[in-house]
């Protein structure tokens, strides 16, 4: 049996929407709450998506207690934990698993684990995290599929990230709250989810400056304590919604956003003449048929989000002229235009660029969600097409989506999932 999202399109939304914790702060959050040596952590606003169950699951392995209060949010408390090998299946499906080498190797100088999983969106090496790790005085050794990273003790030291990464920015910080003297690193990425992992760190008794700049520094500390602490809105989950009012709304509120975080997004809507009105922690959008044709590049933080482009693809088929996108992040990210294609969609793509021909008709089919933001895009795309939309493969869009589906429901979507046969 296959579980598929179904959306018959063509029917215009109402209402308001509210926007779900950061799923990319969540699952940095999580691993780092381990940190602790006394006391326990309680995160609030924590999205309900399947990846925060595998990140349940791997703590419970390291004999973590973890208590779900709430919906929304949880307890952790690493009081009993143990450092054993990850070698569970969640740590292959996860690719954000790997956040524990750092949270692992800063509490108990080792770590062993599976190399980490997730969407395929073509190589995105660990190798950036692991000269981290060598730099701060750790031995890293890769065997049967396992890494093992350990140190006699970890020493504070200058780090230069080649690549302004996310991941690597925030594993670093992790194994360093614990080393010995001062760690700087340079290049580090600017992301709002880096600055909400550095202000539960500091809550918890870390000293981490500079977050938000490409200068971070962190002086080791004795021990961390448990804390409280809120997760920032998802401003993906945001940014998808508001290009789906873009698409098929009548009269939509978007809440619970910093539009601050939307800024590039917000900008390249208006230039397609979007009717967008932004407030203080929400946007409302109204109907504007001609919309116009614009170019994107994606780029890190603050540019355009690589994790928008595909979504804004499939708004793009309704814009008058030719829109070009350019991604720089992530070259082969383009799996969604072919199934946009088929669904009647006029794109070329040559990566790392795609071309949209518009406006063209969409139609319903069925298509796959390759991966996460593929998922999201042929949402869009669903919402737009005369008939029904069948998508398959959806436990990816479920890894980053709180309850899209509901949400949808909510404003007058027609959407429902449903079990089919092999």
């Amino acid at each position: 049996m296959h579980r598929v999202l179904k959306i018959e399109g063509k029917h215009l939304l109402n209402g308001n929407v509210r926007i779900s914790g950061s799923k990319n702060a969540t699952v940095a959050l999580i691993p780092a709450a381990i940190l602790a040596k006394t006391g326990s952590v309680t995160i609030y606003g924590v999205p309900q998506i399947s990846d925060v169950s595998s990140l349940s699951t791997i703590l419970q392995e390291l004999n973590v207690k973890v208590t779900q209060k709430d919906e929304d949010h949880i307890t952790i408390d690493p009081t009993n934990m143990t450092d054993i090998p990850l070698d569970h299946s969640a740590v292959t499906k996860l690719r954000a698993s790997y956040y524990f080498m750092g949270a692992l190797l800063g509490k108990y100088k080792e770590v062993k684990m599976r190399m980490p999983g997730g969407c395929y969106l073509g190589p995105r090496p660990i190798d950036l995290h692991l000269k981290g790790f060598e730099a701060l005085g750790a031995t890293v050794e890769y065997v049967q599929g396992f890494y093992h990273i350990y140190a006699e003790e970890l020493i504070g030291t200058s780090i230069y990230l080649d690549i302004a990464s996310v991941g690597a920015t925030i594993n670093i910080m992790m194994a360093a709250v614990y080393a010995k003297g001062r760690t700087v690193i340079e290049n580090a990425a600017k992301e709002p989810e880096i600055i909400d992992v550095a202000t539960m760190l500091n809550k918890m008794g870390a000293q981490i400056r500079g977050v938000g700049t490409s200068v971070i520094t962190i002086d080791g500390v004795e021990e961390l304590s448990g804390c409280f602490h809120e997760i920032i809105p998802d401003r993906i989950e945001a940014g998808t919604f508001i290009i789906i009012a873009a698409a098929a709304a009548e009269n939509m509120t978007i809440e619970n956003i910093i539009p601050q975080h939307l800024e590039s997004l917000i900008s390249k809507l208006k230039e397609m003449e979007v009717n967008i009105e932004v407030d203080i922690d929400k946007v409302i959008i109204k109907r504007h048929d001609n919309l116009k044709a614009v170019d994107i590049q994606t780029l890190p933080y603050p540019g355009f989000a690589t994790d928008l482009q595909q979504p804004i693809t499939a708004l793009l088929t309704q814009a008058y002229g030719e829109s070009q996108i350019k991604e720089t992040i992530y070259a082969e990210r383009f799996k969604h235009c072919i199934e946009l294609q088929r669904m009647g969609a006029d794109i070329d793509v040559n990566s790392p660029s795609s071309t949209i021909h518009g406006p063209t008709p969409l139609y319903g089919d069925e298509v796959k969600a390759t991966d996460l933001r593929c998922g999201a895009s042929l949402v869009v795309a669903g919402l737009l097409a005369d008939g029904v939309t069948t998508i398959y493969d959806i436990e990816h869009i479920e890894r980053g989506y709180e309850n899209i589906d509901g949400k949808l429901k909510e404003l007058g979507a027609n959407i429902w999932k449903e079990e089919i046969e092999d």
